[in-house]
């Protein structure tokens, strides 16, 4: 008798679980992605305002690449950080290695296919903010191997990109985006750039394929 009330007892359990879980009151509960939520906050906090145009632009005010050490300049160390098996000659110039770009998934053999991107330009920051900084700021910018700010990517690639801000251009890969947004964010967090309402409404959606 005990055992049979004991087996009505869960199943009425059961019965009224499933009826709740069908009404939709109860969800299970689902976290957020890793890096959409901290990245979500600094873009929140970035100033809004429109681009200050390129007017007395030039690369030469942000100058690089700079030597990191012995004979390895700022290139030569992205090339042999993002590649992989790079063997180098008594210049720091990559003699082989294999480079697997994030932005379009090609793979390449030779360095001279390989670009290094600034994931926010050179252009894009002077007309965000970087007009008004000194040239050793800029340089910092420049050849900055702490924040996710140089990568290793396919050199045509780069090339379409140009000066583009994510409301422009983004990485051909969708696959891509989500790690774009947030590394584009914590640059110009770091360096507090500014971002237009276009640029943010493209880093939020590209925020949502996290």
């Amino acid at each position: 008798m005990k055992k049979s009330w004991w087996s009505l007892a869960v199943l009425a359990v059961v019965a009224v679980l499933v009826a709740v879980w069908q009404s939709g009151a109860f969800q299970p509960h689902v976290n957020p992605p890793a890096n959409a939520a901290p990245a979500g906050t600094e873009l929140a906090e970035l100033v809004v305002q429109p681009r200050t145009g390129m007017g007395g632009y030039s690369r030469e005010k942000f100058p690089h690449w700079a030597t990191v050490s012995g004979e390895c300049d700022t290139r030569e160390t992205v090339l042999k950080r993002d590649g992989q098996d790079v063997r180098t000659d008594a210049q720091c110039r990559p003699t082989s290695g294999t480079w697997h770009s994030p932005y379009d998934g090609g793979t390449w053999t030779k360095a001279s296919d390989v670009d290094i991107d600034h994931t926010v330009p050179l252009g894009q920051a002077w007309e965000s903010g970087a007009a008004k900084w000194t040239n050793d700021r800029r340089k910092e910018f420049a050849n900055d191997l702490t924040r996710p700010q140089l990568r290793a990517v396919t050199d045509n690639v780069n090339q379409a990109k140009g000066d583009k801000a994510p409301d422009e251009w983004r990485p051909p890969l969708q696959s891509d985006w989500c790690a774009y947004a947030t590394d584009w964010i914590t640059v110009k967090h770091y360096y507090q750039l500014t971002v237009t309402e276009a640029e943010k409404a493209a880093l939020t959606d590209m925020l949502n394929h996290c």
